[in-house]
C-alpha cells in the first residue's frame, strides 16, 4: 500500500460538501488503499474498518484521513455500522475501478487518434500512387489501409447472422445461417400448402 492506510493526519476535518484539493487527494488515496487491501485478500468489513475515520472502530485505532464516516466523526455522532462500512468500501472500489477504466478508455481513444493520423499519411501516399500511376500494388495497399481503419474504428458490420438453438436433451446444438433458415421456412410453408390441396 502507498502509505495511506493507518497514517495519522494533522489535517483539519472538512465539512460535508465539495471537498477541497487536499481532501480529494486523501479520498483518492483511500480508494487506492481499498483496492490494495482487496487485492491482498482482505474482506470487505476489514477494509471498511481499516479505512474508517473514527478511531473507535478503525482497526489501527487511528483517524484515517477522509475515512469512512468522516462526516459523522466530525459531528461527534456514532460511527457507521458494519454494513455501512462494507457498503462504503464496496462503493470506493467500484468508483476507483470505474475511474481507472475511464482513464484507459481515454488513453485508447488518444492512441486510436494517433493511429488514424498515421493511416491517413500512409493512405495518402498509396492513394496518390494508385490514382496517378494506376499501380495495382498501390491500389491493394490503399484498400488494406482502408480495411485496417474500418476495423480499428468499428465501421465493419458483422458479415453473417446465425441463430443458435438451445441444446435439448438428446439433440445437438445447431447453428444455422439466416439464408438457410429462410429456405427451411419456405420448404415447410410449401409442404403445408401442398397438403391443403
Amino acid at each position: 500500500m502507498s502509505g495511506g492506510v493507518g497514517a495519522r493526519s494533522s489535517e483539519r476535518i472538512l465539512p460535508v460538501g465539495r471537498p477541497d484539493k487536499a481532501a480529494r487527494a486523501a479520498i483518492a488515496q483511500r480508494r487506492a488503499d481499498a483496492i490494495d487491501l482487496r487485492l491482498a485478500g482482505v474482506d470487505w468489513l476489514t477494509v471498511g474498518r481499516k479505512l474508517a475515520a473514527d478511531p473507535r472502530i478503525n482497526s489501527d485505532r487511528v483517524a484515517y484521513p477522509q475515512g469512512y464516516g468522516i462526516d459523522r466523526y466530525s459531528k461527534g455522532l456514532e460511527p457507521p455500522s458494519d454494513d455501512q462500512l462494507i457498503n462504503a468500501a464496496c462503493k470506493d472500489v467500484r468508483q476507483a475501478l470505474k475511474e481507472r477504466t475511464t482513464e484507459q478508455d481515454e488513453k485508447a481513444d488518444e492512441l486510436r487518434a494517433v493511429e488514424n493520423l498515421r493511416l491517413d499519411r500512409l493512405f495518402f501516399v498509396a492513394y496518390r500512387q494508385a490514382v496517378k500511376d494506376g499501380d495495382l500494388p498501390a491500389i491493394d495497399r490503399a484498400l488494406r489501409i482502408m480495411e485496417r481503419r474500418a476495423r480499428m474504428n468499428g465501421l465493419d458490420k458483422p458479415s453473417k447472422t446465425e441463430i443458435v438453438t438451445p441444446a435439448a436433451e438428446g439433440s445437438e446444438l445447431t447453428a444455422v445461417a439466416l439464408d438457410e433458415l429462410e429456405a427451411l421456412i419456405d420448404i415447410s410453408e410449401e409442404a403445408a400448402h401442398g397438403s391443403d390441396d
